[in-house]
Formats: C-alpha cells, sequence, structure tokens
C-alpha cells in the first residue's frame, strides 16, 4: 500500500496546481448596454442567462466609467487594459489628428493586408494604436505564449482591442457576411475559419426575418412599435415588426445583420468553432475568449432605448448567452472557466422624448454646432479658426491664429465665452485647464482621464445633462453623466463566489481584478485598484 502514496500525492498535487487558474477564460462585452436593462427586462429573461449569470455569481450594480468620452472603442480598450484613454491613447472610436490633419480611425493599420472574403479598407486593421498592454497580453506573456487569445466581434474595435498585440487571432464581420481578419495576425485566415464562412451560416437568419419572439404584451416595458423616437432600420417604410430582412438584404449586402439580434448570435456560433477548433480550455494552461456583442449598439443608435425592437434583441441576446453558458458547461466544464460580463457604455434616452415629456433638453446636430463655430470665427477674427469639431473636442488652427497675429490664449477664451452661451453647455474646459486638474472636480477628473495631449483638442465641451448631439431619433452616448457610464458587471464561474455589491466601482477595476485572479503581471498602464470582492476562493 506504502509504494502507491507517492503516486496518490502527486495526483492531489497535480490536481491543485490545475486549480491554481481557470483553463479558459471568457469576457464578454455587450455594446451599449445600460444597468437599468437588467432591471427592466428581468421578468422576461429566463434563468439559464444573464439571471444565472446573477444569481450564481457576482453581480457589480453601480460600475461606471470614470472618463469621457464613452464610446466603443475607448470603452473596450479601458476594460481590458485597466487604464484610460489619458494612458492607453484610443480617445475615441475615430478621432481628428492634427499630425495627419484628418480624422484617424481607431484600429487603422495601413502595413497589414485583409485576410478573408472582406474589402481591402476592412481587413486594413490591427492594435498598433493602442499604447499599452492589456490583460490578455499578459496572460500570453506568463504562459509564454502558450495560453491562447482570441477576440471575436461584429465590429473590428471590439475584438482587436480587447485581444491585445499578442493575440493568436481577432476576428470581426465583413460586409461580405465573413469573419475576417489581417495579416496583423497571421499569413492567412484559418481553414476552420475559412470553412465556416463557407457555409454562409448568415442567411439562415436573414431568411427567417426579423419578429417578435414572444406575445406582444410582453413588451409593455417598450413604447408602441411604431413611434416618432425611433429612426428608421435600413430605410424600411416604418419601424415595425415584422422586418422582412430577405428584402432589406436585397437592397443591401450582409452588413443588415449588424442591427439586428441576429448579429449577437453569429457571433456565438463562430464563437463556438473557435472554442472547438482552437481548443480553448482544453488543457491546464489558460486561454482566454474575448467576445463583444455588438447588434445591442446598433439597434440602441438606431431605434432607441425605449423601442420594442432594442427590448426584443435583449431578450434574445439573454438566450444566446444561455445557449453559450451551456455549450462552455459541455466543453470546458462547470467550475473549468470563469466569465465576466461587461459593457463598453450605456447610453442616454431620446431628447425629444424627454423633451415631450416635459424635461427642457433637445438634440442638437454636431455638423449645426461646427457651423456656429465657424460663423463665430469669421463674424469675430474675419477668418474661420475652426479646424475641427468632433467627440466633443475643439481643434483651432493655431497656424493661421498665429500668422494674423492673434493671442491664442484671447482666441481661446473668446470660444470659451461663445460656447457657453449654446443652450446645451454646461461647461468648457481649456487644455491648461484640463492638464491643470487636480481631481478635485468630477466632470473635469472625467475628462482629464479621457484626455491624450497628443491627440485630442483646445477645448472640451461638457453638455448639460439630457442634451445629446445626435440626431432626432434613436440614441447615442458619450458623456460623464450615469446614463453614459452606468454598465453592469457580471462575474461567474471558477472561484466566483455568489454575491452583490452596490458601492461604485470603476471599470479599470476589471483588469487588474483579472491579473490578481489568474496570477499574472498587471497591464503596463493600470493603477491597480482591484474589486477585492471577487478575489480569492
Amino acid at each position: 500500500m506504502k509504494k502507491f502514496l507517492p503516486f496518490v500525492f502527486l495526483f492531489i498535487i497535480s490536481n491543485l496546481t490545475a486549480q491554481q487558474r481557470p483553463k479558459l477564460v471568457v469576457g464578454i462585452v455587450v455594446d451599449q448596454m445600460k444597468m437599468e436593462y437588467l432591471y427592466r427586462f428581468q421578468n422576461d429573461f429566463s434563468e439559464n442567462g444573464f439571471k444565472r449569470l446573477m444569481n450564481d455569481g457576482y453581480t457589480f450594480y453601480n460600475m461606471h466609467y470614470n472618463y469621457m468620452p464613452t464610446y466603443t472603442a475607448p470603452g473596450h480598450a479601458s476594460i481590458y487594459t485597466g487604464t484610460t484613454p489619458a494612458i492607453h491613447g484610443i480617445v475615441s472610436n475615430e478621432w481628428f489628428s492634427r499630425n495627419a490633419g484628418k480624422e484617424v480611425y481607431c484600429t487603422d493599420d495601413a502595413s497589414v493586408k485583409t485576410l478573408g472574403d472582406g474589402t481591402k479598407e476592412e481587413g486594413e486593421m490591427s492594435p498598433k494604436n493602442l499604447q499599452t498592454t492589456t490583460v490578455t497580453d499578459e496572460l500570453r506573456l506568463s504562459t509564454n505564449f502558450k495560453g491562447k487569445v482570441i477576440g471575436i466581434s461584429i465590429k473590428d474595435r471590439g475584438a482587436i482591442l480587447p485581444a491585445g498585440h499578442f493575440a493568436n487571432w481577432a476576428f470581426w464581420y465583413s460586409k461580405t457576411g465573413s469573419f475576417i481578419s489581417s495579416t496583423f495576425y497571421g499569413e492567412k485566415l484559418p481553414d476552420w475559419a475559412t470553412d465556416f464562412n463557407a457555409q454562409k451560416g448568415y442567411m439562415k437568419y436573414i431568411n427567417q426575418g426579423w419578429n417578435l419572439l414572444k406575445p406582444i404584451a410582453t413588451y409593455d416595458e417598450s413604447l408602441a412599435d411604431d413611434n416618432s423616437y425611433e429612426g428608421k432600420l435600413y430605410k424600411v417604410d416604418k419601424p415595425v415588426f415584422p422586418y422582412n430582412l430577405k428584402l432589406i438584404y436585397e437592397k443591401n449586402d450582409a452588413s443588415i445583420l449588424r442591427a439586428t439580434p441576429f448579429g449577437n448570435d453569429y457571433v456565438a456560433d463562430f464563437a463556438k468553432v473557435a472554442i472547438e477548433k482552437v481548443g480553448l480550455g482544453k488543457d491546464n494552461v489558460t486561454d482566454f475568449l474575448a467576445v463583444s456583442f455588438s447588434s445591442t449598439d446598433y439597434v440602441g443608435h438606431i431605434l432607441g432605448p425605449r423601442s420594442m425592437e432594442l427590448q426584443d434583441t435583449y431578450l434574445r441576446l439573454d438566450l444566446t448567452i444561455a445557449d453559450f453558458l451551456n455549450y462552455l458547461d459541455k466543453t470546458v466544464g462547470k467550475g473549468n472557466y470563469l466569465v465576466f460580463l461587461t459593457a463598453d457604455h450605456a447610453g442616454a434616452e431620446n431628447a425629444q422624448y424627454l423633451k415631450d415629456n416635459n424635461y427642457n433638453v433637445t438634440n442638437v446636430e454636431p455638423k449645426e454646432i461646427r457651423k456656429a463655430l465657424s460663423k463665430f470665427a469669421i463674424d469675430t477674427f474675419g477668418e474661420d479658426l475652426v479646424l475641427n469639431y468632433s467627440n466633443f473636442n475643439l481643434f483651432l488652427n493655431k497656424e493661421t491664429i498665429k500668422n494674423k497675429g492673434l493671442e491664442i490664449a484671447k482666441v481661446k477664451q473668446a470660444f470659451v465665452t461663445f460656447l457657453m452661451t449654446q443652450p446645451q453647455v454646461k461647461r468648457v474646459y481649456t487644455e491648461e485647464e484640463i492638464l491643470a486638474n487636480s481631481g478635485a472636480e468630477y466632470h473635469l477628473n472625467c475628462i482629464s482621464k479621457g484626455y491624450d495631449i497628443t491627440q485630442n483638442g483646445d477645448m472640451i465641451v461638457l453638455d448639460k445633462p439630457g442634451y445629446i448631439e445626435y440626431g432626432p431619433t434613436g440614441t447615442s452616448h458619450g458623456t460623464t453623466y450615469s446614463y453614459d457610464t452606468h454598465v453592469p458587471l457580471l462575474f461567474y464561474g471558477w472561484n466566483i463566489k455568489k454575491g452583490e455589491c452596490h458601492e461604485k466601482k470603476e471599470i479599470t477595476q476589471i483588469a487588474p481584478t483579472l491579473s490578481q485572479k489568474l496570477s499574472i503581471t498587471f497591464p503596463n498602464g493600470t493603477e491597480a485598484e482591484v474589486l477585492i470582492e471577487v478575489l480569492g476562493n
């Protein structure tokens, strides 16, 4: 009997070692998801999707973004780097580059080429503009590149930025209906991805069309199906169910799947194949799958937060998540995987809807703001001194100001004074004020954390609460206010105890918490503030 004891001892030790890390981490980002949706739609969710994560996992009810602008690319970057745009450099989805004299896109990279059946422009993407490491990068480094990392999303930025600099692959959806990548990751698309694309699985969803998942009486948390606050999905006559997706597809292309719940389903379909074919979670070296569900954002932007279409999208996403968790149970094993779910930003109410209900706010078109700024400059200084206005940033033409013999400080003050006369403007912060920020004022602190001196404007505009720089229908996001910053955070699975927290937390705490949980190095830009509630067994 004694001769068997060493083998028993080794068996126990090897199993304890295996449990130091999960076999697979799955990061789920739901684009434009407000925490409030988990309250509003709760009674209509299944027991096995969002409710499973909340009932059996740990819920942070008061998670917020701590910077401005609250957009998709900065959101994904901040979740995975544990820092803000001031440090990681992704200051928007696209931003005006003073050096280039034009707008640049967050993941543009002309040095790489498209892999797969996508257009040239769709695939010229990489994480080169991301200036810090991600938790996925640190996992790769800490495992001597044995741990595999895959990023998947409808949006390029939703796949590329979470996957980081050292990812095995990132895949995003093309208007051709294929998942594509770039030569940043390899010489050719993996055979399994090519085989998946060849099946044209997106047509299944297009052919079935989009009708309500449940009886219409279920959707009493939403406004009437046809209301004045909704935009028209791909120029349909009316924004009402059912949607003939086949007809819409014939007039457009496969990109229409993005603005339906089925974009999320197709991402999940592809993610399952990736897990199987890449072998994620199959050994004792931790792998990481970063999944971003983007269709919620497209539907929110076009149709708004009170539309039946948005509610239906979330009810269907709930079932998609339930199915995906069951898949993980079967392939990776219960207790072997760790899931976290959050959002890259939340979203505002439609301003016209608020106005019609006696809140004195409205939407303001960004192009109208730009026109007003140029007119003011010409009327005041005899020449248009505005280079660009976008993402709440005002860029002045400093060369023209210098050539006219004007004092830059006086010109800036004149623009500040003018902007403060606009009905939507709460405050205007100059570059000097932002850089001198002491951290005492909340909104200025958020702006400072989102401000990169090499990439942002001469001043940043903070609108009043409830105003929105967007069109009259649908919704948008971007501000420091809670309706744009308040998102869910759910942890579930490996070494996660059941519980909840209502203290205010910050999105930049996720990545360092995961690093601690996995016993790996912190991402190199993080302040390393962690969520102690989910650390330990």
